[in-house]
């Protein structure tokens, strides 16, 4: 199923939220596959920086990915509090690294705010949307436009 869908048809959104570099980000709940703790990965030679390494999640090997570097912020020092968020993007499983999880909340998609402006067409794509809730501003990243070549990193 797509990142993009919605949850039903009631006009709601049922995200994941997660804390980086003192910000909060989420991500479809649609595209997560289940939450782990924190594990140390096998490192592979020759990868971008922010491929940590791969996993074996129960007989399937799958890449981990420093979401922190991905999104140009400092690397993830990893601690008890840590998660690997395992999605489904396209037709692969990957492991995103976060420092932790917060949330599970349901939003309306009439809360969907577009990313402003500020940054380069490139980089706003990986935003699919600004999402206020409370006090806090969410980050509603595009895993699709994150990782595009996603075959490649689950080869």
């Amino acid at each position: 199923m797509s990142e993009q869908a919605t949850n039903d048809n009631t006009g709601t959104l049922e995200i994941i939220s997660f804390h980086l570099a003192g910000q909060v980000f989420c991500v479809n709940i649609m595209a997560v596959r289940e939450i782990r703790g924190w594990a140390p990965s096998t490192t592979l030679p020759h990868t971008p920086a922010h491929v940590l390494g791969v996993i074996n999640l129960r007989g399937s090997v799958i890449p981990v990915i420093d979401m922190a570097i991905r999104l140009g912020l400092k690397p993830i020092e990893p601690t008890e509090r840590s998660a690997i968020i395992v999605t489904q993007i396209a037709s692969k499983l990957v492991g995103l690294l976060v420092e932790n999880v917060s949330d599970m909340i349901t939003v309306k998609n009439s809360d969907l705010q577009p990313a402003p402006d500020v940054l380069p067409e490139a980089e706003r794509a990986l935003t699919r949307a600004i999402i206020p809730v409370g006090q806090e501003m969410i980050c509603y990243l595009d895993l699709d436009a994150l990782f595009p070549n996603v075959e490649e990193l689950a080869a």
